[in-house]
Parts: structure tokens; C-alpha cells; sequence
């Protein structure tokens, strides 16, 4: 790419459009905290020069400059409606800037909290995988069991797993065991019917070749079934993800002590709608990194089918 495609781009003038508007004067009375969101889009600015010099394919490139755009037109609506005009209602929608402040202030604390969810949606998720994926190759091997079972999972994974707190309450020692088996009901259902799928659709001329090398059940199931079936696999553990995260944000507003859904959940019953929303945009960033992150382990798994 030449150098006018890599930085003639809307996105820079956007930036720059943000950083005049702060010439406007403020309508709002008290302290707006423009600094912050200022310096905020100047890092993000920053970040996409580097991006901007460092991404070699113009596809990988438009992606990220569309998603800075999308960022500056959302703060700069939000300055103008907000701290520019007032057009909101200050306490429901307080002014980028503030929210920023805010979020500086507050870091310690999300910092604990985002290690709490993380915590439990690794420890339910993971588990729920790893008793998932075995069982889901078994069954789906054989063909009368595993169609039994694909209509049994589709009967009880259609059950909100959420339905299951007050159990979960009532029978094990702490809310954070509850929130591990919410997640990891919400994971276990859609991975077993991922797997079941994906071995039942194995092509046969596979399943006949590795008969004739005459291999053992157990380098059936995992050597060849398995891989086979990775990408029916990934379906059900992107379900599980998403949902996982729903739950816990939930599970977490109803009598956790600790994480994102409680962090948000308290300070809105205070009627502290700037943490609110701090609160809202760190889960947004939480789930769509765990998601990059997801979504790169499945790239590297399938690389083969590219």
C-alpha cells in the first residue's frame, strides 16, 4: 500500500473534527473533564498511525480504521449531546470526559472485578469443554446413542441456565461455585451438540480409511474424529461463550460480591450512572478481547481448512 492509502483516511479527519469541537463552549455546569476524553482519542489516535504503518493487508487495515471511525463518531455525538449542548439528562448520560475520569479513578477496583469474571467464566467455560468434548466424540460414535442424545441436549441445553441459581444457591457453599456451574451448564450443552454434529457428519471414505489402516477406537475418536469435527466444535463453544458472559453479568447482578455485573449493578442502585456506564464499556472491551482472543486459538486450529 502506498502511503496516501494507508493515511488519507476518515478516520483522521475525524480526529481532528473531535479536537475542534473542544473549542465549543461548554453548556453543562460542573466539571466536564474534556482532558481526558482528549487525551483518550489522542492515544487511540496515535495507536492507529502505529497500526497504520505496521498492517501489511489493506483488508486487515480498513477493518481497523472503520472501527477507530466508528469511535470517534461515537464521542464526538456524545461530547455535542452532552457536555456541547446538553441536549441529555446529565445524571443518566454524563459526558465522555467524566466517564474517562472516572475509569482512572476506579482502576484498582475494575481491575479486581475483571479478575473475578474472568476467574469464573474461565473456570466454567474450560470445564465445561473438557467434560463436553469426550462425552459429545463418544456418544456421536455411535449412531443410535447419539441421535438419543442430540434431542436430549437440544431438550435440556433449551433450559436457561440461569433458571438454576436458586438450586445452585441452595446447594453449594458459595455464590461464586454457583456463578462456575451457571457457566458451565451454559457451556456444556451447545459444545456436546457441536461434537455429537460434527462426529455424525464425519465423511464416510474417512471413517473407511482409517477402518482399513485398522486403527484403535481411542486414535479413532481423537486422532481422526476429532479434528474432523473441530469446526462443528467451535460453533457450540462460540455459543457457549456468548451466552457464559450474558449469565455471568446476570448472575453477578443477583448476589455476587465481586465482578462486572456487580460493580455495575451497585453503583446503579446508587444512582451512580458515570460508574454505570464505566462499567458497561469495560465489559464491552472484557468480552470482545476474550472473543479476539477465541476466534485467533480457532484460526490457528482450522488453519488446515483454509
Amino acid at each position: 500500500m502506498t502511503v496516501k492509502q494507508r493515511y488519507c483516511r476518515v478516520v483522521h479527519a475525524l480526529f481532528i473534527v473531535f479536537l475542534l469541537i473542544q473549542f465549543i463552549p461548554d453548556k453543562l455546569s460542573g466539571e466536564t473533564y474534556s482532558s481526558y476524553a482528549i487525551w483518550f482519542v489522542v492515544g487511540v489516535e496515535v495507536l492507529t498511525l502505529i497500526f497504520s504503518a505496521l498492517i501489511k493487508k489493506s483488508v486487515g487495515l480498513n477493518l481497523f480504521a472503520d472501527i477507530v471511525t466508528f469511535i470517534y463518531g461515537l464521542l464526538t455525538v456524545w461530547v455535542l449531546t452532552t457536555a456541547k449542548f446538553n441536549l441529555l439528562k446529565p445524571a443518566l448520560f454524563p459526558p465522555p470526559g467524566k466517564v474517562f475520569w472516572q475509569a482512572v479513578g476506579d482502576y484498582e477496583k475494575i481491575f479486581v472485578n475483571i479478575q473475578s469474571s474472568i476467574g469464573i467464566i474461565l473456570q466454567g467455560y474450560l470445564l465445561g469443554i473438557a467434560i463436553a468434548v469426550p462425552l459429545g466424540l463418544f456418544l456421536g460414535w455411535s449412531a443410535r446413542l447419539g441421535s438419543a442424545a442430540t434431542y436430549i441436549s437440544k431438550f435440556l441445553g433449551a433450559i436457561p441456565p440461569i433458571v438454576y441459581i436458586p438450586y445452585g444457591i441452595a446447594l453449594l457453599p458459595t455464590f461464586r461455585s454457583v456463578s462456575v456451574f451457571v457457566i458451565f451448564l451454559a457451556t456444556f450443552w451447545p459444545v456436546l451438540g457441536g461434537t455429537m454434529s460434527g462426529v455424525m457428519n464425519v465423511e464416510k471414505k474417512t471413517i473407511d480409511s482409517a477402518k482399513v489402516l485398522n486403527v484403535s477406537r481411542l486414535t479413532m475418536l481423537f486422532s481422526i474424529m476429532l479434528p474432523a469435527s473441530l469446526q462443528q466444535i467451535f460453533i457450540g463453544c462460540n455459543q457457549g461463550l456468548t451466552v457464559s458472559f450474558v449469565l455471568l453479568t446476570s448472575a453477578e447482578m443477583i448476589g455476587a460480591q465481586s465482578g462486572l455485573g456487580y460493580y455495575i449493578k451497585n453503583y446503579s442502585d446508587f444512582g451512580d450512572y458515570t460508574r454505570t456506564i464505566v462499567g458497561l464499556i469495560v465489559v464491552g472491551i472484557v468480552i470482545v478481547f476474550i472473543s479476539f482472543i477465541f476466534n485467533r486459538i480457532q484460526k490457528f486450529l482450522l488453519r488446515w481448512k483454509v
